[in-house]
């Protein structure tokens, strides 16, 4: 029995593995040429970019491994199953050591690749675009001391932006300049939120008493979507707006009708700061 099973384990294998390349080399190029494009978050930013491009990788990459998987399960259901008669326990089976031993191997270089991979590209490859690395990000693009400062203030419920280099304007809409590199400071004044740009691929924890600066760089014009990607209490759901991407001339001209729709509170804002800590009390000690 050992041989006969012996014998036919190449037979098998080859078709496996004949199927699977064929259903691989159509499901790549779908993935890459028509799924891709779709794929978030869009290409509104280069931040944005990089990170579907790396999205796409990644699915064309795990794609052939899903698939194997599943021809190896329905090949081995439709060829190996029993036919006639129930035998309720079948001849002992072996464990086939090389093909353990390739498996183990095989799976753990994948996993260590992607982790090496995917660390350099959320850290060092996305250009500061979030993460919660503080005031000073492990990786910032080039001319980063030039940005156009943007605070992004979480509060519940709800977002606020202030304008330091335009007298520390606040108000309850966001809109950056096109091709304009954009540092947004990312604070909170109550508990910890989350700010989540999907459009703009950027995501960065809001934290009271703590400046997260996320840079980015936008060559589209347009809207994009604005969230709370963290908890924060009963009306977690209502932190949702949208934010514009303008060119430079309409984003000064906002600029100004921000400034006199504004005017009236500007008042009573407390200074402008990196960071704020929760009323009346700084708590914590």
């Amino acid at each position: 029995m050992t041989e006969i099973v012996s014998g036919r384990i190449p037979r098998h294998g080859r078709r496996i593995i004949g199927i699977w390349l064929v259903l691989t080399a159509v499901a790549v190029p779908l993935i890459v040429l028509v799924l891709g494009p779709h794929l978030p978050p869009g290409r509104m930013t280069a931040e944005a970019a990089s990170q579907r491009d790396a999205n796409v990788l990644m699915t064309a990459l795990l794609v052939p491994i899903a698939l194997l998987v599943v021809v190896c399960f329905v090949y081995s259901f439709a060829v190996f199953r029993q036919r006639g008669e129930v035998i309720l326990d079948g001849p002992p089976l072996k464990g086939h050591a090389g093909a353990q031993l390739f498996w183990i191997v095989l799976t753990s270089l994948i996993v260590l690749a992607l982790a090496v991979w995917g660390s350099y590209t959320l850290i060092a490859g996305s250009h500061g675009a979030g993460g919660g690395q503080g005031p000073d990000p492990v990786a910032k693009p080039n001319g980063y001391q030039h940005a156009l400062p943007v605070q992004v203030i979480g509060q519940q419920w709800e977002w606020t932006f202030r304008y330091p280099t335009y007298g520390g304007l606040e108000t309850r809409d966001l809109a950056i300049p096109n091709h304009v590199l954009v540092a947004f400071h990312v604070t909170s004044i109550d508990v910890t939120h989350s700010f989540w740009a999907y459009e703009l691929g950027v995501k960065a924890d809001a934290v009271p008493g703590v400046d997260n600066v996320a840079y980015v760089h936008a060559h589209k014009t347009g809207f994009f979507q604005i969230r709370c990607a963290e908890l924060c209490g009963l009306w977690h759901g209502h932190m949702a707006k949208k934010g514009r991407v303008l060119s430079s001339s309409a984003f000064q001209a906002w600029i100004a009708a921000a400034k006199t729709k504004n005017a009236a509170v500007m008042a009573y804002l407390p200074k402008y700061n990196r960071v704020y800590f929760p009323a009346p009390l700084r708590r914590a000690g």
